[in-house]
């Protein structure tokens, strides 16, 4: 079975959940391969996100549900958009569920642990390198076009948005509300532990 989610690169919620996913995934043995398919929220927002909401929102991932993760993010290097490396996600799931599934994780990878710009042609060449990647051709960046839009008809509700056999999951392992101009996040081991039970067999 494949776990689908639509997603942007520049999520840090999104970020978190792949992480705690395919780390679960991992530990129990199971074979479930992860399509992550493109929600760029530059264009389902009609504008690129502000470094400095991203930074808030990790900020309160690493305070209060995170702890572990986004050691090396630096909002200086936010990349001003998420296209070019949803395009390098793209080309590599046109190899393989697996491969795509890598690049996914390199690219989020290199954004919020190592504070690279995953806009920069350079950094990008980086990782295709490191994971034999062909080019990015013009039908990678039409498939990211495409990915949105096919997640409107689905329903997706933001980044990430899960789908088990056609079943919706938005979000399951955080609880995010605002409590007047505070942003609050919490980890949601409850919600986590069902989403598990029904996307991963073991």
């Amino acid at each position: 079975m494949t776990i689908e989610v639509y997603a942007d690169v520049v999520c840090p919620f999104t970020h978190v959940g792949l992480r705690r996913l395919t780390d679960r995934r991992d530990q129990i043995g199971s074979a479930e391969s992860v399509r992550v398919r493109a929600w760029p929220l530059e264009l389902v927002n009609g504008e690129p996100l502000e470094a400095r909401l991203v930074a808030e929102e990790v900020e309160e991932l690493r305070r209060q549900a995170a702890p572990d993760l986004f050691v090396g993010f630096d909002p200086r290097h936010f990349p001003g958009s998420s296209l070019p490396a949803l395009a390098l996600v793209a080309a590599a799931y046109r190899t393989s569920d697996q491969l795509g599934e890598r690049v996914g994780l390199a690219v989020r990878h290199a954004l919020f642990e190592e504070g690279r710009d995953i806009a920069k042609p350079a950094v990008l060449a980086d990782i295709a390198r490191a994971h034999s990647v062909m080019a990015v051709e013009r039908r990678d960046e039409a498939t990211v076009l495409a990915e949105w839009h096919e997640g409107e008809q689905r329903g997706a509700r933001g980044s990430p948005h899960f789908f088990v056999d056609g079943d919706g999951f938005f979000c399951p392992f955080l609880d995010i509300s605002r409590v007047g101009d505070d942003l609050c996040i919490r980890a949601d081991p409850i919600g986590f532990d069902r989403f598990v039970a029904r996307a991963l067999a073991a």
